[in-house]
């Protein structure tokens, strides 16, 4: 099954409003040039919403709760350990690895709510089963066989686990981390060595032809039997040893600071889908086909599919990871590599990330900074962060996220889109109910709606930039002084986007009695699918054409006179209690489904997995009951 097949049965559109050129290369030295993604969305066809009079976003929030509701109902079947069995082995076809039991023992006495759904990580260890176990060994160490691969090495050997040599200092909390996850349990985990991304930038690209090959190979043929053995190999350590590492190459390529979208990014789409037949050639006007699949007019309504490249050729100049990452140095054979998040696209396995688990970034209100309830909270969109998504030296900031975030809430002469309600023929007669239509305002005009709310500012200095980009993005942005992590729970709504990888403060915000507005960008970790969009967050497009109608829908639009500049609209109330209600959701689900406990199971599953396919003797072991 190909990428975009696996993230949903609806096939893109193939009717782009930007100029594409097919079959074709856009050569690095034109970047600098081609990227221009300050959207002039006058020259835009938008999606338009005339004449209906339900705002879209009323529906997407009458369809979360069923969506959440499903996939809780699937997360959490099995009651006993022999239910628990039976449903793994209808969903994957195999038995349970050794140790299944323990592992049950251990989720349920910390009250864990997802007991089946492993989707995942399941998902993310699935090509493996192609791979002979010595063969993932052995590239296991031809992957920390060089300090230059950016991989770094944990070894478990007889209950206990350590770090190998060669870890950068500035990386170490990052492996300290993970010891502490499994510290719990690490005395049931079979000898092993893991291989851990130093990066935030996932590893793993693998063309699609060879990914079929792959697909095909690790498919199960055959309902599971009863296991010979309920236990692990003896003897393991021995297989992990190589003395003689002269026939190992290097598998990684060093391709930072120069584009990758068409080169990694979206290999593994099918040849026809819209990324793999065209690249971009003029990025000024907004890809309305790139979206429509994913959205509801200006809405993003499938958080899953908004991951997926393969309709989105225009993602080659949305984000730093695609423009010019700071440290990419992938291979495009499957090695196994251990990241903290990924691009679809991509098959790193993902693992509970350090940075939350040893609180980098930790939701923590004080007296000094506390949590008010959300109606006390100042109505502001809020939004700190450094310019470190990638680096950018022929003007590749102009793309990415970030910077075109800042831009967007700070440049009086940009125009943007706006979905608002106004009356048939100008009249405001009772008899009839405002529709909703799509109007194209300058950035001027905020203070007329009421929506000039946001402060949104880089911080402290314009990193990660070369020659003429600094300076030129200093002269734009501008930065401010840093300010205190807890400082956020002072406003009623606080922006999410990734950076070189995923965003760290995710959880916290979640935690917090604001309401998050998560971008979708490109990168997935261990928990996508727990919390749902429209439920527990509100999700924004990469591109961020439905971030002032998402922020007037919650915040409210004032129109004296019926009027905004010209545009004969009315005033809009605020969805105070829709936003409070989405906040104190996701602050009580978060609670449950993402705990540091969580992690600890999530990883406990991993390790045991990991074991099994590492196995010489892995088709005859697994538990039963």
């Amino acid at each position: 099954m190909c990428l975009e097949a696996a993230l949903s049965s609806r096939s893109p559109l193939n009717s782009p409003t930007t100029r594409i050129r097919f079959n074709g290369r856009v050569p690095l030295t034109a970047i600098g040039i081609v990227v221009v993604i300050f959207w002039s969305w006058s020259f835009l066809r938008l999606p338009q919403h005339a004449g209906s009079s339900a705002h879209p976003i009323d529906s997407l929030l009458s369809a979360a709760p069923a969506q959440h509701d499903a996939w809780l109902q699937q997360a959490s079947t099995s009651t006993t350990l022999g239910e628990c069995v039976n449903e793994y082995k209808r969903r994957y076809k195999r038995n349970p690895p050794p140790g299944f039991d323990g592992w049950y023992r251990y989720a349920t006495e910390r009250s864990s709510i997802v007991i089946d759904d492993f989707d995942n990580l399941m998902d993310d260890l699935q090509l493996f089963w192609a791979v002979k176990p010595t063969e993932i060994r052995r590239r296991s160490r031809e992957a920390l066989s060089d300090p230059r691969n950016e991989v770094a090495e944990i070894r478990i050997r007889s209950g206990k686990a350590e770090i190998g040599p060669d870890v950068k200092p500035t990386h170490r909390w990052m492996l300290d981390g993970v010891i502490a996850m499994m510290k719990n349990y690490i005395d049931r985990i079979p000898d092993m060595d893991m291989v851990f991304n130093i990066n935030d930038e996932p590893r793993i690209a693998i063309p699609y032809n060879s990914l079929q090959g792959l697909q095909k190979g690790s498919a199960p043929t055959e309902t599971p039997k009863v296991p010979r053995l309920n236990e692990f190999s003896k003897d393991r350590a021995d297989g992990w040893n190589y003395s003689d590492p002269s026939s190992f190459k290097n598998p990684f390529i060093d391709y930072s600071f120069q584009p990758t979208f068409h080169s990694h990014g979206s290999i593994s789409c099918h040849p026809s889908s819209f990324a793999r037949r065209s690249h971009l050639w003029d990025t000024l006007p907004l890809c309305a086909s790139c979206s429509s699949p994913h959205s509801k007019g200006l809405f993003l309504s499938n958080w899953t599919l908004s991951a997926s490249p393969c309709h989105q050729p225009d993602l080659a100049h949305l984000h730093g990871f695609y423009l010019s990452p700071a440290a990419f140095k992938p291979s495009k054979t499957l090695y196994p590599v251990f990241s903290q998040s990924k691009a679809a696209g991509y098959f790193d396995i993902r693992y509970p990330s350090p940075w939350n688990y040893m609180d980098k970034a930790v939701y923590r209100p004080t007296d000094n900074f506390k949590d008010p309830p959300f109606s006390e909270k100042e109505s502001t969109l809020f939004w700190r962060g450094a310019t470190s998504e990638g680096v950018s030296r022929y003007g590749e900031w102009k793309g990415m996220a970030r910077q075109r975030l800042v831009h967007l809430a700070n440049n009086a002469s940009t125009t943007f889109p706006i979905l608002l309600p106004s009356f048939p023929h100008g009249s405001s007669n009772a008899r009839y109910r405002p529709t909703y239509t799509t109007h194209i305002l300058s950035s001027s005009l905020l203070p007329e709606t009421g929506l000039n709310i946001s402060s949104i500012a880089l911080v402290d200095k314009i990193a990660r930039c070369w020659d003429d980009d600094c300076p030129t993005q200093l002269r734009e942005f501008g930065v401010v002084g840093p300010s205190d992590f807890q400082s956020h729970w002072h406003y009623k709504y606080l922006i999410d986007l990734d950076g070189a990888g995923f965003s760290g403060r995710f959880i916290p915000f979640l935690q917090s009695r604001s309401l998050p507005f998560k971008v979708a960008g490109v990168f997935r970790e261990w928990w996508d699918g727990r919390v749902t969009a429209w439920k527990h967050f509100v999700p924004i497009d990469i591109r961020l054409h439905g971030l002032w109608s998402t922020l007037a829908y919650f915040h409210g639009v004032k129109a004296p006179m019926g009027k905004i500049g010209r545009k004969a609209v009315t005033e809009m109330k605020a969805r105070t209690e829709e936003g409070e209600r989405i906040a104190e959701n996701g602050r009580e689900w978060v609670g449950k489904v993402m705990r540091k406990e969580d992690m600890e199971i999530y990883f406990y599953r991993l390790l045991l997995e990991w074991g099994r396919l590492t196995d010489d003797a892995r088709d005859d072991i697994g538990f039963s009951v």
